[in-house]
């Protein structure tokens, strides 16, 4: 049926929503309206290209880990690990470079040795128990950070050699950290976008069952959604130990808070299924904005918490009847 204004046979185009518009640009609008807010707070310190470099080079950590948090919530799980997966990784790195070992074999031995069989034990775990994400994430969590302690013996462990990898600056003006977090988004992006295996993840995300009835192996791509947020997590551990130029045990406490706020605030879905890497990086410069704004303005840290909290409760709110994932019910 055709109404006045349209030819025989031509399709209506269904109208555009607030949850259209709110799925597409949510992220940006909240950068915007955080820039703005610390912009007028702070119009001097805050708005100038050195300090907006700063945010973007501090955000790379939290980028980084929001990254690999991504594929957690993206099969509607959490990985509340990744904080104690950097300092783990960042410590045994260190303690390898300690013992005369070279940078780059310290620096693989920690992504790949540490990081990556670290996601390997959660997703093993997940499978073999099935238990939510959150329930072996909460206890590996734990372990992760006793090990950490207990390797580093209580005490910050030197590095002063991986700031010739990750502390330097590209053409004397990029930092390098920032470099390397959006190479690992680029990566991932096109990871997501053009690999089958990128594509089966949404598919578990969606519906577990109909993606199994589909010949999709959902153990297989659990362990690979938290290996990859392993990875990510240590490579977040390296860029940690080349900015302080040391490993400290209690690296990445709360940061798995940042992580999830960033994947959540940039649009990916708790409920799965749902979420773009490219939006993740906002949400974790916006992280950054916050963080960076927040100090500026001379208030106290405990503040970021609450900012984090009240983030994570709205963006999750807005999501559910608002957002995308709002159509799934």
């Amino acid at each position: 049926m055709s109404d006045k204004n349209t030819l025989p046979g031509e399709k209506l185009k269904p109208k555009k929503t607030f949850s259209d518009y709110w799925s597409k640009y949510s992220t940006v609008l909240i950068m915007a309206l955080m820039i703005v807010v610390f912009g007028i707070l702070q119009p001097q310190a805050f708005m100038t290209g050195k300090n907006l470099i700063k945010i973007i080079e501090q955000s790379s950590i939290t980028i980084l880990l929001a990254c690999g948090e991504f594929f957690a919530i993206l099969l509607a799980g959490i990985d509340l690990s990744v904080g104690s997966t950097m300092a783990l990784s960042g410590v045994v790195s260190s303690r390898l470079l300690g013992l005369g070992w070279n940078t780059w074999a310290a620096m693989l031995v920690g992504i790949i040795g540490v990081g990556m069989l670290l996601g390997a034990i959660n997703g093993g775990l997940i499978n073999l128990t099935n238990l939510h994400p959150f329930i072996i994430t909460l206890g590996t969590q734990s372990i992760f950070r006793g090990l950490t302690v207990i390797l580093a013996d209580s005490r910050p462990v030197q590095a002063t050699g991986f700031a010739q990898v990750f502390g330097g600056k590209l053409f004397g003006a990029i930092p390098i950290p920032i470099l390397v977090a959006l190479l690992v988004a680029s990566l991932l992006t096109f990871f997501t976008l053009k690999s089958k295996a990128g594509r089966n993840l949404y598919a578990i995300g969606g519906s577990k069952q109909a993606a199994w009835f589909a010949g999709i192996n959902v153990k297989r791509h659990t362990m690979l959604a938290f290996m990859i947020s392993g990875v990510c997590a240590s490579l977040a551990g390296m860029v940690n130990i080349a900015r302080l130029a040391s490993a400290e045990p209690a690296a990445g406490t709360g940061y798995e808070t940042f992580a999830i706020a960033s994947a959540i605030i940039g649009g990916t879905s708790f409920f799965g299924g749902i979420g773009m890497i490219p939006k993740v990086v906002l949400g974790g410069l916006i992280i950054g904005i916050i963080n960076n704004g927040i100090n500026m303005v001379g208030l106290s840290s405990y503040y970021q918490q609450i900012c984090m909290g009240a983030l994570i409760i709205l963006a999750v709110t807005l999501d559910r009847f608002f957002g995308a994932s709002s159509k799934k019910r």
